[in-house]
């Protein structure tokens, strides 16, 4: 059976434009469409590719700046046919309340039924924005811990995506094994877990756009195509593909997105592309699916790679052009790698 493949990007506003001010427009402008390679650019190599992709939004800024924000991200993942699912980060209700000093970032700082109204009134806030109701849900931050499962099984969702072993138990915080991959039901709520590769002397690296080199993601794949699990889990973030700052195209994570997308497109019939309402019923495999064990090589390539991707894209645009010179030693043995 062939292992299917969630591609997941999680959208939003971020608090960097707003912390230093921005209004919704500036923050929708860095957060859903930096550098010209956010969500439109995103959607337009789906569609080449001929892939799904489920977007999971969160409608939260509409407590702030009502729903015009939330409504500009959700039309244009509808109108190319894609996915929209439910995504939550709590500081915004905390924002709209006037409560700036000590504002709450993780979901899991709330009790039940602090959870419970919070959920609800995104999920409301999302059909209100032009989106079907969502039957799936993921944590800001991946914070959800037993009280969200609880939560989203008062309130109808069927799956939760929140658990990342690379972030256990803290901030997410689920009661699972970090090295959890296959999907679990947990008091009626079905959690599709977050893909991981391991890491050498223990540990996890989620199988993020930022976090993994294009090499080590395909690896993965190919790993679980060949093991036969059920599913994988990719994360990606609406401004990920742009610099820290939002004024640059980050050309090492983007171009991990196209490649990404094109090793899909070539192996479809393996490596299927899924969304959370297609998703048939999931069985647990005989046998727990395990992460891809580290290399040397492979994780020495994507550490060359993260060192010089760092240092290019995520400083300011000043101070990467005064770095250039002492990392184009790095760059060129990236290079020289194929990474």
């Amino acid at each position: 059976m062939a292992t299917r493949v969630l591609l997941t990007i999680d959208t939003e506003l971020t608090w960097r434009p707003y912390s230093s001010g921005a209004g919704w427009r500036d923050n929708l402008a860095a957060s859903f469409d930096p550098a010209g390679v956010g969500i439109p650019h995103q959607l337009a190599l789906l569609a080449r590719h001929g892939l799904k992709a489920c977007f999971f939004v969160d409608p939260m800024p509409a407590l702030l700046y009502g729903p015009e924000p939330v409504r500009a991200m959700v039309g244009p993942i509808l109108a190319a046919g894609q996915e929209v699912q439910l995504h939550l980060h709590p500081v915004w209700a905390d924002l709209a309340r006037g409560q700036c000093e000590g504002a709450r970032f993780e979901l899991t700082q709330y009790d039940l039924a602090g959870q419970t109204e919070l959920i609800a009134a995104a999920r409301d806030l999302l059909v209100a924005a032009g989106a079907p109701a969502p039957v799936a849900f993921r944590s800001g931050s991946y914070a959800a811990n037993a009280d969200t499962l609880a939560a989203l099984a008062r309130l109808g969702l069927r799956f939760d995506s929140s658990h990342n072993g690379a972030e256990h138990p803290w901030p997410s915080a689920l009661p699972l094994a970090a090295a959890e991959l296959d999907p679990v039901e947990l008091g009626g709520v079905v959690e599709i877990p977050i893909g991981q590769i391991a890491r050498r002397g223990g540990g996890l690296r989620p199988l993020q756009l930022c976090a993994v080199s294009a090499g080590e993601m395909r690896s993965a794949l190919r790993h679980a195509a060949a093991a036969g699990h059920p599913l994988v889990t990719i994360v990606g973030h609406s401004f990920e593909l742009a610099s820290r700052d939002g004024r640059r195209v980050n050309r090492l994570v983007s171009g991990r997105f196209e490649r990404l997308c094109a090793f899909l497109a070539d192996h479809r019939s393996t490596l299927p592309t899924a969304t959370f309402a297609g998703l048939p019923p999931l069985e647990r495999p005989a046998a727990a699916s395990r992460p891809l064990a580290a290399k040397p090589l492979r994780t020495g390539r994507r550490m060359i790679e993260q060192a010089w991707g760092n240092a290019r894209y995520e400083r300011p645009l000043s101070s990467a052009l005064a770095a250039a010179a002492p990392i184009a030693a790095l760059g060129w043995l990236a290079a020289y790698a194929g990474l």
